[in-house]
């Protein structure tokens, strides 16, 4: 693999360069790093990252092919994501030879002989994961690619030769980031890291300890398929009737509508046998009832998980209305109550899952401080459950001491966090500083030129108008005021501004934006602007007050003025007043996957919530993703047709690198009147 330019970062490669870098920082020079999601496996892209000896790495871009191309979770090769971090580094005066390094997200070798394995040994049934997609993550044909990587990237940007690059641990990668994006860096004590994924390199479940600035690996389970990702998927895939990727959410999402009660479940006393949890922490698929480990797509269960769930839908199925799992269904069609039964319990044994490892790891690393990480991270849920299990009884029983669990789960926890993280321990390695915490996601591409967003707006089927100009305090809070007044008045509009988010939800760069107060907005959203499953929630965004003012926030997640609520990574129980004040963001289970946002990390969105509080008397707002079935909104064109799919969509506003803020509508035909009636009452109601 070397001489395809694939290193080992024990190896001479790595060494030298890791060796480099030190001597530059230590000369005061500025070194950029990227890190490298490749071909093979899912949602690849680059992170770029500038570094100094005396801040540590900055992150510049974090870009997501998908964002780019359009093919949700891909795994081709990151051709755009390259292109656009290429013109980030032109614009400062920079380019790709400027690079001291491109990581990759993956430990190649390690990764390969994992897989081989992992198949031999339930050979001979598992003997067929060699020829077919194994988990989410890994294609092993796409995977191929890989070989040729150094080549093709030396060949894109005409370096006459390939391009070395250094394969990092996958896992690592996951802990180190989350860590030095946490509010735990400086802390003193101990800091425990868990990194529970579908799988890494060497393993699903990796637990780690920093202390003293060091992190620590403290287990791994080197196993493929002994994997809380692994159970989560297989089962709310073949259950649900979504594919891989887009069923894990889903899924817990409906898991909201069933009978979330260990005692009376009907299926949570027998399905919890497919996890045998063990001595220290361990997890272990019980491979009488489970087949994924040798067959996950198209035969992954054995008779007695069958006989608790029924037969797994088949890959044909998947998507098809009579197949996927419809919540509108539960009072007039019979097997609906079951399958919301059945994903409540899917829900509850994972959580069991997730506690029993981290009851582990504070135990032996008795810290109560916890930084949650990767893929497995995303489920909000069962983040908030921790919160509630680790409390001041179970410490004052466990450690003796008077504390609840403080946890922190970074605002990109999955696989687009990666690169990131890559390239943070790369600098790491070479001596620099850790760097600052995270307080926000908008990293993805640049911010969108006017010129291009002018150009976007010039189509026979968009009406469009400039509206004003944000640059200025006064500006910004004027269009704030509109948009407030539009969604007050029963509005449902997007915001696209600045550089996306990365990870996979909208923050308000790339957001859908309605009333909270409005019962009926759930089931508009869904039906009419999204196209999408009523099972899926709509999430709130809030300021800090509004938050606490209708949310139980856990006093586990206030560090950093309650950063853990910052990116949608956690729900709260809401108070008793919400769901009539706000009933359009509490979910069947009374929770929301709320998000706290900053004046000083989005100042329009910020400034839009408290004009929302002078209208409708609550700073909160409805926000989903700017997305119809497909990736978020990346540019100006794609946010063009996304309102043209989106009939219930009234207008978007769009916001220039330079201000200039513009707002489209449908035109022609499809122009209901709504936004130029709005538009104009608001202006002259301003004299």
């Amino acid at each position: 693999m070397a001489k395809r330019g694939l290193h080992k970062l024990n190896g001479e490669f790595a060494q030298r360069t890791i060796a480099s870098i030190r001597e530059k920082l230590q000369r005061g020079e500025t070194v950029y790093v990227a890190g490298l999601a490749c071909p093979g496996t899912h949602n690849t892209g680059v992170a770029l990252v500038e570094i100094t000896q005396k801040d540590g790495p900055r992150l510049i871009v974090n870009n997501e092919e998908e964002r780019f191309s359009g093919n949700k979770h891909t795994n081709e090769f990151p051709r755009h994501a390259l292109d656009d971090m290429r013109k980030v580094l032109q614009r400062m005066g920079r380019d790709i030879g400027d690079i001291a390094a491109f990581v990759t997200t993956w430990d190649y070798p390690a990764l390969l002989a994992m897989l081989i394995r992992t198949s031999l040994e339930e050979a001979p049934a598992s003997l067929k994961l060699l020829r077919a997609p194994i988990a989410p993550a890994i294609n092993l044909r796409q995977l191929d690619q890989v070989r040729r990587l150094s080549r093709r990237l030396g060949r894109m940007y005409g370096l006459g030769e390939q391009l070395p690059l250094i394969c990092m641990p996958h896992h690592d990668n996951h802990a180190w980031y989350s860590f030095t994006a946490s509010p735990f860096a400086d802390v003193r004590e101990r800091v425990a890291i868990a990194v529970l994924d579908g799988t890494g390199d060497v393993g699903s479940i990796s637990l780690y300890v920093v202390e003293n600035g060091e992190m620590k690996q403290l287990y791994c389970n080197e196993s493929l398929f002994d994997s809380l990702g692994a159970f989560y998927t297989v089962i709310s895939s073949s259950q649900g009737g979504w594919t891989w990727l887009s069923s894990e959410g889903r899924y817990m999402g409906a898991a909201a509508w069933g009978d979330m009660n260990r005692a009376t479940n009907p299926y949570y006393s027998r399905l919890k046998a497919v996890l045998q949890l063990g001595p220290n922490g361990s997890v272990q698929l019980n491979r009488a009832m489970a087949n994924w480990y040798a067959d996950p797509a198209d035969n992954p269960y054995h008779q007695p998980l069958i006989d608790i769930l029924g037969p797994p839908l088949r890959p044909d199925q998947l998507w098809n209305p009579d197949a996927v799992l419809r919540v509108e269904d539960i009072h007039h069609s019979p097997g609906t109550k079951d399958r919301v039964d059945k994903a409540a319990a899917t829900q509850l044994v994972f959580e069991d899952a997730m506690i029993h490892v981290i009851d582990h790891l504070l135990r032996i690393t008795g810290t109560d401080r916890l930084v949650l990480t990767g893929g497995v991270a995303l489920n909000a849920l069962g983040n908030m459950r921790l919160l509630e299990h680790f409390d001041e009884a179970w410490f004052e029983r466990v450690q003796q001491r008077k504390t609840l669990l403080h946890m922190w789960v970074p605002p990109v926890p999955g696989d687009p966090g990666v690169p990131i993280g890559a390239a943070w321990l790369f600098a790491h390695m070479a001596g620099a500083a850790r760097g600052a915490p995270l307080s926000h996601a908008f990293y993805c591409g640049l911010p969108p030129a006017n010129a291009d967003i002018t150009a976007a707006l010039r189509a026979d089927d968009i009406a469009s108008t400039a509206i004003g100009n944000v640059s200025t305090p006064d500006g910004r809070d004027a269009i704030a005021d509109l948009m407030a007044s539009m969604v007050a008045q029963g509005g449902v509009i997007a915001i696209y501004q600045g550089a996306a988010e990365t990870g996979p939800r909208a923050l308000g760069h790339r957001s859908i934006l309605a009333n909270p107060c409005d019962p009926e907005v759930r089931e508009r959203l869904n039906e009419r602007v999204k196209y999408r499953e009523a099972i899926r929630p709509l999430a709130p965004m809030a300021t800090l007050q509004a938050a606490r003012d209708y949310f139980e926030l856990e006093d586990g997640a206030s560090d950093a003025d309650y950063n853990a609520y910052n990116y949608m990574v956690l729900t709260a129980h809401s108070k008793p007043e919400a769901r009539a004040k706000i009933p359009a963001v509490v979910h069947a289970d009374g929770t929301g996957r709320i998000q706290i946002v900053r004046d000083a990390d989005d100042p329009l969105t910020y400034a839009y919530l408290k004009a929302l509080g002078r209208h409708i008397g609550v700073e909160m707002s409805v926000n989903t993703s700017f997305n119809v079935a497909g990736p978020i909104a990346q540019t100006p064109v794609q946010a063009m047709d996304t309102l043209r799919r989106s009939k219930g969509l009234d207008a978007v506003v769009l916001v220039a690198d330079d201000g200039a803020t513009y707002a489209a509508w449908h035109g022609g035909e499809r122009d209901s009147g709504r936004f130029t009636g709005w538009y104009a009452a608001w202006k002259q109601a301003r004299g």
